[in-house]
């Protein structure tokens, strides 16, 4: 519990303090008492969180290859996954840059994007591309640092970005008058100082960085895929489980959108610990797994579903006692203050499934069996998500599309729990077997 609670905290701090940023563009737009670049936010947060779901998914594949080889005795093998991972993920992000900018206009239109709230939301997005590739870079360098067992300097990295962007926010928002894309500059400050101090901790600290080569990505690529396509395809139901959500709030007008955009910003500081534990408990399971010790595998998964469970109560419960004054702090009004107390009074506690969910996904990753994640978080995103959320629109508007997706993740945070213990149980006893086997 005590290399859960560690390995959870500093990771969540970073993880956190990523989110933050988030949060305080959202808090100083809102100080333009304008719905429309509130709901901009909204929009764009959901195309944008799109890259950042392809960085996290590079990330636990670097992070499950560097630790595995390192829990196995292989160090320079660790060291050569780490250096293709991080090439890679450069290459991806690049690709999928070029990809947002050009076709902004088309995504946000089936978002249900319109007028004002859409001019905003594309030239939010436009100014913030240039930095998704020094995020994904900055990304990996901290789950990198993950797999080797410094959450420190890994938590650095994404405070740097925090602490950069929240300082100059005021400053282009207001100072510049650049509005939503001063927001939107700052971040692509705040991400340029993330990647550098990403680089250096893992290169020039650790020195686990070989020379970037095609070459050895080549080499690399079918080991680095098998766990990273289907960790971004994991990663990447969030995304699309967030955007049909905005889909089906739009048609309640902008005041709904930014209920929503204000609850997106805020359940990721609320629970970024919850966010942490899929990348913390990772490399633990990862390391045990390489050494074949299941018992502490097993006690690990425990560990990580009991330190979720009691997080998630206590932060709703703070959730809901200040459920008022959180949507007031966001110049909240009419429907808006609303769907957010609605939230935070009955919706915050079924983070404790979600959280089950990450917990269960640290084990599919690290142990072989990254297509279950695959499966359970695009089943949450698709089955859990859309007849819920119709449902829920149809009898109780923004309210009940809450109320329906919480009740879909609760349902697929149980099924992923069970099936994490049974895999561990049967790679236990196949382990036990061939030891058996062996001996005789």
């Amino acid at each position: 519990m005590n290399h859960v609670v560690v390995m959870t905290l500093t990771g969540a701090f970073g993880l956190m303090a990523m989110f933050m940023v988030d949060l305080a563009d959202l808090f100083f737009l809102s100080l333009l008492n304008q719905t429309e670049v509130t709901a901009a936010i909204g929009y764009a947060g959901t195309i944008v969180f799109t890259n950042l779901s392809v960085s996290i998914g590079i990330g636990i594949a670097a992070a499950a290859l560097v630790a595995t080889n390192l829990g196995a005795g292989k160090s320079e093998r660790a060291r050569e996954f780490a250096t293709s991972s991080l090439l890679f993920a450069l290459i991806l992000s690049a690709i999928i840059t070029i990809g947002i900018a050009a076709g902004s206009g088309w995504l946000l239109w089936l978002l249900g994007a319109q007028g004002e709230a859409k001019r905003l939301a594309q030239a939010f997005i436009w100014t913030l591309t240039p930095g998704y590739i020094l995020l994904t870079g900055a990304v990996c360098c901290s789950f990198i640092l993950r797999g080797l067992g410094d959450p420190r300097r890994a938590m650095y990295i994404t405070l740097s970005a925090a602490v950069i962007t929240a300082l100059v926010d005021p400053l282009f928002i207001f100072g510049f008058g650049w509005g939503i894309q001063g927001a939107a500059a700052a971040n692509v400050l705040g991400y340029s100082v993330s990647f550098a101090i990403g680089i250096h901790g893992v290169a020039r600290v650790h020195r686990f960085i070989n020379p970037l080569r095609l070459s050895g990505l080549k080499r690399d690529f079918a080991a680095i895929w098998a766990i990273a396509l289907p960790a971004m395809l994991t990663q990447l139901a969030t995304p699309f489980a967030n955007a049909y959500i905005t889909h089906e709030v739009a048609p309640f007008g902008d005041e709904a959108v930014a209920a929503s955009a204000i609850i997106g910003r805020l359940v990721p500081v609320a629970f970024g610990i919850i966010f942490a534990l899929s990348g913390s408990v990772g490399p633990i399971i990862g390391q045990n797994f390489g050494a074949r010790k299941f018992d502490r595998v097993t006690q690990t998964l425990k560990d990580g579903l009991l330190f979720s469970a009691v997080y998630t109560l206590l932060t709703s419960s703070i959730l809901f006692l200040f459920r008022h004054e959180i949507a007031e702090a966001f110049r909240a009004s009419g429907r808006t203050v609303d769907i957010v107390v609605f939230f935070c009074t009955f919706i915050a506690i079924s983070w404790a499934f979600a959280g089950a969910q990450f917990v269960s996904n640290a084990a599919f990753n690290n142990l072989g069996r990254a297509n279950l994640s695959t499966m359970f978080n695009w089943g949450k995103s698709t089955i859990g998500t859309i007849p819920f959320a119709m449902v829920g629109a149809s009898y109780a508007g923004p309210e009940g599309i809450l109320a329906g997706t919480a009740i879909g993740s609760i349902i697929f945070g149980v099924a992923s729990v069970y099936a994490a213990f049974r895999i561990v149980g049967r790679l236990a006893h196949q382990t036990s077997q061939g030891s058996k086997g062996s001996a005789t």
